[in-house]
């Protein structure tokens, strides 16, 4: 690796397989359909490897489905918060199902989008989050109908239902209750349809989820109403396979030890940020503490305090745990820092760079 100029993304394809073949076993075993969620992971160099084991991608604007038609192929799913006059009919002929926020909108483009299956996004009013900015189901939420009336008034239009009401939930108990919740206000609607995504936010791929009970109750619900499931995995495809490698750049005692690496939280890890979180590294174990902070101006660009072995010097590497989901997708080029290469690890243990970004790049971003 040491080839390779840090920063850079290395994505381990062994690592990404293991959450796949989970995937893999999931449709399966549940008869459900699971689609990359786009908003959280758009590597598409990758694509050509995760489409052997997905059904195709769901997407939060014109330019993600544009890019699951392009780029990963199979079943391309169109939603966005609010489609403009201006791109609907591009949306249309990329996509083989629309999905609308709102029955405002779906009667708005219901003869522009007669060609291709139509779906409504229910907001179900109960979720797993615990952080308001990410909850779905907030007060005055925006994100879904909540009124059953107003959906069934329109059920002549659409084909099925999207409920996306789970946030970073591990517990299978809580997606258990949360789905019985939906399904006792909007059941009398749900079978009506021919299907029904339950969105992303569930972390089935993670370390011990009792997956055959996920599975019955995928498959217990698909028989019950009717409906072919689908699941719109984001992290939960992506989630530990890949990390951000670093390079010390200089060393400085106030009070703690700090080291100073040739990246910036706000720019290559803006979730960090966002969601007052601290980074991983591994093994975060040893006699020496140092807090890792990023090159940037920004006071408060740190990547969080962990331990080494020894003591870390001007030029050792450092990897970041976990950087592909809403990592990737939000980088950018605040302060000019150096933007990420691209890197993959492949199954055979050899290290491809895929993408390298230049000034060129930077001076494009703008104008």
């Amino acid at each position: 690796m040491t080839e390779i100029r840090t920063p850079y993304y290395l994505i381990d394809k062994k690592r990404l397989l293991d959450n796949l073949s989970i995937i893999r076993r999931v449709r399966q075993d549940s008869g459900a359909k699971i689609l990359l969620a786009l908003k959280c992971f758009s590597t598409w160099s990758v694509f050509d490897f995760m489409n052997q084991y997905m059904d195709g991608t769901t997407s939060s604007s014109l330019y993600e489905v544009k890019l699951g038609r392009t780029r990963f192929g199979g079943e391309t799913h169109a939603y966005s918060v609010a489609f403009a006059e201006s791109e609907i009919d591009e949306v249309v002929e990329n996509a083989d199902k629309i999905i609308f926020n709102s029955v405002s909108q779906l009667r708005r483009f219901k003869d522009r989008t007669q060609a291709i299956p139509r779906g409504l996004r229910l907001n179900p009013g109960v979720s797993s989050s615990t952080f308001d900015l990410a909850d779905p189901a907030r007060p005055f939420s925006r994100l879904g109908e909540a009124d059953p009336a107003r959906v069934e008034a329109v059920l002549d239009l659409i084909d099925g239902l999207m409920i996306h009401n789970n946030c970073e939930n591990e517990d299978f108990g809580l997606f258990d209750t949360l789905l019985s919740r939906v399904e006792e206000r909007f059941g009398h609607l749900l079978a009506r349809v021919r299907w029904v995504s339950l969105g992303g936010g569930i972390h089935f791929t993670g370390a011990g989820y009792p997956l055959d009970a996920f599975c019955a109750r995928l498959k217990a619900f698909s028989q019950k109403y009717g409906v072919q499931v689908y699941l719109e995995p984001g992290e939960a495809a992506v989630t530990n396979c890949t990390t951000l490698e670093v390079t010390v750049l200089d060393k400085i005692s106030n009070q703690k030890e700090i080291v100073i690496v040739d990246s910036a939280v706000e720019a290559h890890m803006l979730d960090l940020l966002i969601y007052r979180a601290h980074a991983r590294v591994e093994p975060d174990d040893g006699p020496y503490s140092y807090m890792v902070a990023g090159k940037s101006c920004l006071a408060g660009d740190i990547f969080g305090e962990f331990r080494f072995p020894r003591p870390l010097e001007v030029g050792d590497r450092i990897s970041i745990q976990d950087a592909a989901g809403y990592t990737m997708v939000k980088m950018n080029w605040f302060n000019g820092v150096q933007m990420p290469s691209i890197a993959v690890r492949e199954l055979d243990g050899s290290i491809k760079l895929i993408r390298e970004f230049t000034f060129a790049d930077f001076e494009r971003s703008l104008s």
